[in-house]
């Protein structure tokens, strides 16, 4: 059974309106609500990024089943480790052990605004370095630290669920496969990718879509807003600035946008997007909707049509 899930995305939506539509999420019948960690926006044209972990706690009071998640925070740049255990445990214990933590080696988007971005070699190092904190945090520890990029004399966790907080690593290869294996307990894929998965272990993936009566209106929305979807990672994570993303993605046309994001009404082509990763076997799949004022329109249409058919 696959569990669907419903992106709460902060580059594209205030604060307020993500907690609404976490309640509007679990009332449709979604499993869990995933949120995204950005300080800035990908383009202007998105118009937002407010404080995640802030939404986070209003959701989980405002909620009673909703599953919550970061998909993904960075805990090596922005901020370090052991405030990340901290912001976890707290949400964990806000929504009664409701909260999983999902993690990755971050953007220059996001993270430049704390020091100097990392060589990607470096980053994942400091991930894997991070992750050596966070863990024993969750579980209860008394940390001490010293090593190659991160200092904690001592830290323990006075709030936090007995039960722990899961911990899931976004991944891309080999090489991050293999840290997740050894440090978190399920993994996040950028693509619908069977080789990613680790037997016995959750694997999230995340579908963007953009949902509307209109096609053409959708088309036009989702090359708005979401024309930086195709650079790859590579390119992503070293871009510094929405302005940077808007000079990358220029040469991307509405056709390039509407050939990897489905959009407008039909469901059919909305399920075959989605069909990509549970094929690739994804345990866990959050949905994204392009464009923050068509929320609610999405949360209906979710409740109404979207879910039965998933779930058939």
């Amino acid at each position: 059974m696959v569990n669907f899930g419903y992106t709460l995305m902060c580059e594209q939506s205030g604060p307020t309106e993500l907690v609404d539509d976490a309640v509007r999420a679990e009332e449709a019948g979604y499993d869990f609500a995933a949120i995204s960690d950005h300080f800035s926006p990908w383009l202007a044209e998105q118009g937002h990024s407010p404080f995640a972990w802030s939404v986070l706690g209003a959701a989980a009071y405002a909620t009673q089943h909703l599953e919550l998640m970061t998909m993904v925070t960075c805990p090596t740049r922005r901020y370090h480790p052991a405030v990340v255990a901290q912001q976890a445990a707290t949400i964990g214990v806000m929504s009664q052990g409701r909260f999983t933590l999902g993690v990755g080696a971050g953007e220059n988007l996001n993270e430049h605004v704390a020091g100097a971005w990392p060589h990607r070699t470096q980053r994942h190092e400091m991930l894997a370095e991070a992750l050596e904190i966070i863990n024993p945090l969750l579980d209860g520890e008394t940390v001490r630290h010293s090593g190659t990029y991160y200092e904690v004399p001592e830290a323990k966790l006075w709030d936090r669920p007995e039960e722990g907080v899961p911990v899931v690593m976004a991944v891309s290869g080999h090489d991050s496969l293999e840290v997740a294996a050894s440090l978190s307990d399920g993994v996040v894929a950028v693509q619908p990718d069977r080789s990613l998965r680790i037997p016995d272990k959750p694997f999230y993936g995340q579908v963007a879509m953009c949902y509307g009566p209109d096609e053409s209106e959708c088309r036009k929305r989702a090359l708005d807003q979401f024309r930086w979807f195709g650079l790859q990672w590579p390119v992503m994570a070293e871009l510094p600035d929405p302005r940077a993303f808007d000079a990358a993605s220029s040469f991307v046309t509405e056709d390039d946008v509407a050939s990897a994001i489905s959009c407008g009404p039909d469901l059919d082509r909305h399920l075959q997007a989605i069909r990509s990763y549970v094929d690739a076997g994804c345990t866990h799949i959050a949905l994204v909707q392009i464009g923050g004022d068509f929320q609610h329109d999405f949360l209906d249409w979710s409740e109404s049509t979207l879910l039965p058919a998933l779930r058939s």
